[in-house]
């Protein structure tokens, strides 16, 4: 395996292992107050769970950046061709 083959490899590896700690569900943007909306993941049963506590500009960043978003990024990152697109994603996620 070539060097830039293992950066993509171990960049998955990394996400695939945090995304398996965090709270899975389906993140979504509540309100508490107006500049500091509430990250909430809500659950097939119903429940929720709080999960973050943001700024008005940067909470909708956090829930569309959710854990959902793993595994089809790890997917991607395993059958990548080392582009420089592919290994700048790899090498910020591994920073």
């Amino acid at each position: 395996m070539d060097d830039d083959a293992a950066v993509l490899d171990a960049a998955a590896d990394r996400l695939e292992s945090l995304a398996a700690r965090t709270t899975a569900g389906s993140w979504q943007l509540t309100g508490l107050l107006a500049s500091r909306p509430e990250v909430v993941a809500r659950f097939g049963d119903g429940s929720t769970e709080h999960v973050a506590e943001a700024r008005a500009r940067t909470g909708e960043w956090i829930a569309t950046l959710s854990p959902a978003l793993a595994a089809p990024l790890v997917a991607w990152l395993r059958a990548a061709t080392p582009t420089p697109e592919a290994l700048a994603v790899a090498r910020a996620l591994l920073a």
